[in-house]
Order: structure tokens, then sequence, then C-alpha cells
């Protein structure tokens, strides 16, 4: 069921909801870009049977959540601790993947009172200033290296990304397998093949759907008003600094890392960067997998955020 909470700073409305047994281990699922709260995920009897209460959120300007503009990625961290006080939560786990992995890192870096007992961060692009010789965009989907081009080119000006993210959105609107036959014609085959699971397809049409079917969030701005703003505003913080340090990451949280070899939305090098940079990082790389496995595998990983948050 659809819940909301007022956060303490700017009072904005941010909409989350939750699955599984309610004593169960807390962990927050952070959704991908574009994205909302019904995202892929467990049913919630297999939730039950792993011991997992799933909590779930709309990032802002997304689905039911206010945007905050200019936010970072780094914000993410007050937002999920503004859900967990709600909840009265004393200890709880995060797991990103894709869009959501950096946020999950700024969880980790960003620990409330010692509230997060781990964190798991699935197909994670790294920092854009990305030291040790990272090229950002090498190994990058075309499409995702153009949305990214124009985005750098007219920084901080967003006009012409939320025009090129309104015209995804609107046709999202009409027909999200539209918008997901676009993605699996730049998708390796082992991706296709995940993608083509009817269960999978259906979540992924309903989260492309929930994350621009509701309210207009560009009202107001200089941006098209049919723009998607949490989504513009995701690309923004990825490609700006996120407001910590991996250092800042305590050795005491363990952090997972999980990546697909073959991934083209976030190619291998963010991993092997990540991986060095994050104290003490469990990194498991998968060698015949991409982007989209993180979803198959998100029940082992969710045992693990489980079993580190009870050892």
């Amino acid at each position: 069921m659809l819940k909301t909470v007022k956060t303490p700073s700017g009072g904005r409305t941010i909409a989350y909801e939750t699955w599984g047994d309610p004593d169960a281990h807390p962990v927050f699922l952070l959704h991908g870009t574009p994205g909302s709260r019904l995202g892929p995920r467990l049913r919630t009897f297999d939730l039950h049977k792993l011991g997992v209460r799933l909590i779930a959120y709309d990032r802002p300007g997304y689905g039911g959540s206010d945007r905050h503009p200019d936010r970072r990625v780094v914000d993410a961290a007050k937002d999920v601790d503004a859900i967990a006080d709600h909840l009265d939560l004393k200890k709880y786990s995060v797991v990103g993947r894709s869009g959501g992995a950096p946020h999950a890192l700024a969880c980790a870096a960003k620990n409330m009172g010692s509230q997060v007992t781990s964190v798991a961060a699935l197909v994670s692009l790294a920092p854009p200033d990305a030291d040790d010789g990272l090229d950002w965009r090498k190994g990058m989907s075309e499409s995702n290296v153009s949305t990214y081009d124009l985005l750098d080119r007219h920084a901080p000006d967003v006009t012409e990304l939320g025009a090129l993210l309104a015209r995804n959105a609107e046709t999202i609107r009409r027909d999200p397998t539209v918008f997901l036959a676009s993605l699996r014609e730049e998708m390796p085959k082992v991706d296709r093949v995940i993608v083509e699971d009817a269960g999978i397809r259906q979540h992924l049409l309903r989260n492309y759907l929930s994350a621009v079917g509701e309210a207009e969030k560009g009202e107001g701005t200089a941006v098209d008003p049919r723009a998607p703003m949490g989504w513009v505003d995701d690309l923004v913080a990825f490609r700006s600094r996120w407001g910590f340090d991996l250092t800042e990451i305590d050795e005491s949280v363990p952090v997972m890392l999980w990546h697909g070899e073959r991934d083209i939305f976030a190619p291998v090098a963010h991993f092997h960067w990540l991986s060095r940079k994050i104290p003490k990082v469990k990194a498991v790389l998968q060698p015949s997998a991409a982007h989209f496995a993180a979803l198959p595998a998100l029940p082992q990983v969710l045992a693990w955020a489980r079993d580190m948050a009870e050892g």
C-alpha cells in the first residue's frame, strides 16, 4: 500500500511502499533510471521466505514524490533516513540497482547514526570526477553516450535534455513496450533473454510507466512541462559531483559491488574503478552477464545484505 512521508527539511513528500514480513530485516531497494518504487522486486511470498522486509520509494521527481531541484546523489541518504525514521527502523540495509546504485553508496558513506548495516550496489556507474584514467564513456551504449554528451554540452542548462526526455516519456506514456524495445536493440543477447521473461518484462513496463506517467514534473521551470524531472535530475546528479567521497565509507559497513562484465549501460571499467576505491568491498563480477542480470541476482544479493546485517 502506498505511503508518504514529509522530509524534515523542506517538507517534500516522498512516496514509498513496503512488502514482506514487517518483523523481518528491513532492506531499502533503490530503483533504476528511469524508475519508481514499482520497479522489479521479489514476490511477497518470496520475501517472507527470505526473511526480508523490502522498502522502495520514488526518488524526487518520480511517481508520487515531490521534485528536489538541484539534488545531488548524496541527498538520497537523508531521504532514506526520513523513511526509516517514519517506520521507526533502528537498523536497515540498502540495495541499489543501476541508477539506484550510486545512491546506495551515498547511504553507506553518510551512515546516519550507524543505522546502515550493509549496502549493495548493482551495476553502478562511477562518479564523473573518477581519476586513475577511467574513460567514463568507453564501452557505453550509443544512446547513453549521446544523452550524456547533450547534457554536458549545455550544462547547467537542461532545456535540451528535458526536451529529449520529454519525448522519451511521451513514448512510454503511449506504449512502454516501445521504450523497452529501443533499449533491447542495444542490449547484448544475454540481456535480451532476461527482459523477454514475462515476469521481468511486466515489472519493467510498470516501472517505466509509473516513473513518468503521473503528474507532470516540469511545470514552473524553463524545461518542457512534459519533461520527467526525476529522470532529468538523475542524469544531472550522475554527471555532477556526488557530494561524498567513497573513502568516507566506514570499513564496519559491509559493501558489495555486483556487476556483469558485458554491461553496456554501466561499463565494467566503472566497476573496477569503484572496487579499487571502496574500503574492504566485496566485488562480484559475473563474466557472462550484462546489465539486466542484476534482476535475477537480486534474491542472492538480498540474502547477503540480510546475513551481513545479522553477522
